[in-house]
């Protein structure tokens, strides 16, 4: 958000679980807080948000790995994403770790993120990336940008 801010983004929203991480985040902003949305809630429970141009997932959706709580973030992204707007998303890829923090996770790559958005969505690009972990293990990721139609 750091970055959108600087570029003069409007309509900046910003959704976490945790209250101490968005805590941080505004401490971090400054005064330029006040020019986010902030929202504290689990992505899958009941929030709402205006329509977005972009939606950016950074590694969340792979740790949903009950259908329901998959087909609950869905709903709120196919609600948020205005048509000709833009998912990007960041999940394990195949070759990624099946469990993160403890938690298991589901893996996937870009036509699999293609097949949980549904037809609305067209694959833009997808993008592979080793990324290191403070602890220096190496977790395969897939970043893929999708199109709403």
């Amino acid at each position: 958000m750091d970055r959108l801010l600087e570029r003069d983004a409007q309509c900046v929203t910003v959704l976490d679980v945790s209250a101490a991480a968005l805590a941080r985040s505004k401490a971090r902003l400054g005064a330029a807080h006040t020019r986010v949305t902030w929202i504290e809630a689990d992505v899958t429970s009941s929030w709402h948000v205006d329509p977005v141009d972009v939606w950016h997932d950074r590694a969340v959706f792979h740790f949903l790995t009950e259908p329901t709580d998959r087909s609950q973030y869905l709903e709120h992204l196919r609600h948020a994403v205005k048509p000709g707007g833009t998912a990007i998303m960041a999940t394990f890829a195949p070759d990624g770790p099946e469990m993160c923090s403890g938690l298991q996770v589901r893996r996937y790559d870009a036509a699999a993120l293609g097949v949980q958005l549904g037809a609305g969505f067209s694959i833009v690009e997808a993008l592979s990336e080793q990324h290191q972990t403070p602890g220096g293990a190496i977790q395969s990721f897939c970043y893929a940008m999708f199109r709403r139609a």
